[in-house]
């Protein structure tokens, strides 16, 4: 089962919010249901959401009613402001939405048949390599977990964060089915308890060792020896390796420099963002207070209280030992390891 696919026409997405109560799939057939569905995310994790806004796009051309390209490519236009407008930080999103649109660029293509058909195809590419990109990064990353090794994981990076592997989960994931037996600690992440919802009922179903800990915990367990490495994700890396991911995840890489344990993201190319110099020019989203005031429909405070809801925070390079790719792992200077990266070049296994 893939956390986004196409089907019968339509755009089918495992929605995160019922789990781990309930598996249930949704099936849109109108886009702007797609990227309502982003932004309350029903689906999320970086490499899904760009990959449900490709589809989205895809659908948008075969719901457009359009007589002839030049009909088609306006309502595609609208379409992909409307999809990249859905959550401004992880840059999968609008990268997935350029590369669907980019078809339209296409003078061989003639017909709306053909560039509709085109989009879908460029879509489904995308879903295709997310997977293979994912289990690529999980040999690399893999390698760097010892047999008995305790796992520190922020957030929710797994298959339901991709299309059907994962990022750093899935290097846990490759690490557990190569027989070394690991633990896992997994930070709950608040506000949504995307590591207390997701990452453990995915860890629970692939037979991995874990446990629950309250986000300020992390630094408790860190400080007494008991983590032998941080693994997380990346919404948005920055050229100079700065590394944007769910709130929360800088004083986890603070912590863990302070107590000398590696960190590393794990990072598919499609989230690394050269046009940014530094994770400083990284759009933050800022999110609905009702995510902390009421949670899950429970009241925790009145409604009066003020609420701050920042849903990603930058981790500076200087806390990162090395970041994990499709194409080997980057180490510093990260200006020059993400560049060869995001180049398709090999990367040497060097720290």
């Amino acid at each position: 089962m893939r956390t986004v696919e196409w089907h019968q026409d339509s755009v089918r997405i495992i929605d995160q919010r019922l789990l781990p109560w309930e598996l249930k799939l949704v099936t849109f057939d109108d886009y702007a249901q797609v990227a309502e569905a982003i932004s309350q995310m029903a689906v999320r994790g970086a490499p899904a959401i760009g990959v449900a806004a490709a589809f989205g796009m895809a659908l948008a051309a075969h719901q457009s009613g359009a007589r002839t390209p030049e009909q088609l490519r306006a309502f595609i236009q609208q379409a992909a402001q409307r999809m990249k407008a859905a959550r401004p930080t992880a840059v999968n999103l609008a990268w997935a939405v350029d590369r669907v649109v980019a078809v339209l660029n296409d003078a061989s293509l003639t017909t709306v048949d053909e560039l509709s058909q085109r989009m879908l195809a460029t879509a489904q590419q995308l879903a295709d390599k997310d997977v293979e990109d994912n289990k690529r990064m999980a040999d690399f990353g893999s390698a760097l977990i010892k047999d008995g090794d305790t796992i520190l994981h922020h957030c929710n990076t797994g298959a339901l964060a991709t299309v059907g592997w994962g990022t750093a989960l899935g290097v846990i994931r490759a690490a557990h089915e190569q027989g070394k037996k690991i633990h896992v600690l997994l930070d709950e992440t608040r506000p949504r308890l995307q590591g207390a919802r997701l990452s453990a009922w995915e860890l629970n179903e692939l037979g991995v060792s874990f446990d629950i800990i309250v986000d300020a915990a992390s630094g408790s367990f860190l400080r007494a020896g008991e983590v032998d490495l941080v693994l997380v994700g990346s919404d948005r890396t920055a050229a100079n390796g700065d590394v944007a991911n769910k709130i929360g995840t800088y004083p986890v890489a603070v912590l863990a420099k302070e107590n000398r344990v590696p960190f590393y993201p794990v990072v598919p190319t499609s989230s690394i963002d050269l046009k940014l110099a530094s994770g400083e020019l990284i759009p933050i989203e800022e999110r609905p207070a009702e995510e902390i005031r009421t949670p899950f429909g429970q009241d925790l405070f009145p409604a009066t209280f003020p609420v701050r809801n920042p849903a990603f925070d930058v981790t500076p390079a200087k806390y990162v030992t090395g970041i994990v790719t499709e194409f080997g792992i980057a180490y510093p200077p990260f200006n020059k390891s993400l560049k060869l990266a995001v180049n398709g070049q090999a990367l040497q296994p060097t720290a």
